[in-house]
């Protein structure tokens, strides 16, 4: 038995084009109709005057362009047919990512900014698990669950690159609420080998981070910790179309400069049996990161995957444009070897 997965499922909003296209045409013969009415009145004088035109073409062709449609939103989903489903036993270690997103990750005091980097360091850490699990948090003034423990590489480092400063209205810092979401990250009580990955300048507007940590450690969580940017610091741009505006302001009017706080995130890692890395070069980071996952007891768990999974997109799109192909050549009137079949046995009136 064939099982079908569907890899790309916002393309079906595709569809909606086809109920335009309806609304479109059948707004256009109906105005069409009118004009006719106006031009002539008289319906047999006008089929006298047009005998080519076909009553039957123009729907023909928009029912072309319809499927033409239906068919490249699913080979945009791309479906994808495994012949049978397998679970599979597999050891790994759970890792939560938690991501900074505040206004503060926009400083470009670390090339090409804060946020740019963490996305940048997470994603090469990413591509260098084995059979682990990942999580991704984001968090700025509170946190959000942005993708649940998966095996899916390929989804996190999607939800990975979707992440920006805009996503959360809630400014600030607060790294505790992240730390108490990522613990229901974690489904197996049993299980030690617990990773959280805070990726942030560090910058706590809320505190008790580190007390907060102290309690993770009890659940068997270790956290460690990445510092983007620098101590110097650097000022928060203010863009529009990807050109500086100006700079973020305190409510005295001066320009405000966000430095790394090396100092939290080193006591978090501490207290919670992990370890502090600087973020400013990627391959130390992932290297180290390796080690210590590779280091860690191994938690086996199932995880479902299809066998001979094979994409079929190619199928809907080749329909897609033969359809589209073919609507160029549909002309919208008579068929002559059609005509002369005469297949209703209609004679000609004579005209005079």
């Amino acid at each position: 038995m064939n099982n079908i997965l569907l890899d790309e499922k916002v393309w079906f909003w595709v569809l909606l084009a086809i109920p335009a296209v309806l609304l479109l045409f059948f707004g256009l013969s109906l105005w069409k109709i009118r004009a006719q009415k106006r031009f002539t009145g008289d319906r047999e004088l006008l089929q006298k005057l047009t005998p080519q035109r076909s009553r039957f073409k123009p729907a023909l062709k928009i029912i072309v362009v319809c499927l033409a449609i239906a068919f490249l939103s699913l080979g945009l989903v791309n479906p994808k047919i495994g012949t049978k489903l397998e679970t599979v036993k597999r050891e790994g270690v759970d890792v939560v990512f938690a991501i900074d997103v505040s206004k503060s990750m926009l400083a470009e005091d670390i090339a090409p900014n804060r946020m740019e980097k963490s996305k940048q360091l997470v994603g090469q850490i990413i591509n260098n698990l084995g059979s682990d699990r990942v999580g991704i948090i984001a968090y700025a003034g509170s946190a959000f669950p942005q993708l649940p423990i998966t095996t899916d590489y390929s989804s996190a480092k999607m939800f990975l690159g979707s992440m920006n400063t805009d996503m959360l209205s809630s400014q600030g810092t607060a790294i505790k609420d992240a730390i108490e979401l990522a613990k229901t990250y974690y489904d197996d009580e049993g299980q030690t080998n617990r990773v959280l990955v805070i990726v942030s300048d560090g910058e706590d507007h809320e505190g008790n981070a580190a007390a907060i940590a102290e309690s993770a450690t009890e659940e068997g969580i270790r956290i460690f910790t990445i510092g983007v940017g620098t101590e110097k610091g650097g000022p928060i741009p203010l863009k529009r179309n990807g050109v500086i505006q100006s700079y973020k302001k305190d409510q005295e009017g001066e320009t405000v400069i966000t430095k790394l706080d090396a100092t939290t995130l080193k006591a978090i890692a501490d207290e919670a049996n992990g370890e502090y890395l600087d973020g400013t070069n990627t391959q130390e980071i992932v290297d180290n990161m390796k080690d210590n996952f590779n280091a860690m007891d191994k938690k086996e768990f199932e995880a479902k995957q299809f066998a001979d999974f094979k994409d079929q997109f190619q199928w809907f799109i080749g329909a897609a444009l033969l359809l589209l192909f073919l609507d160029i050549f549909l002309l919208e009137r008579k068929t002559g070897w059609v005509s002369r079949l005469n297949l209703f046995n209609e004679k000609e009136k004579q005209v005079g």
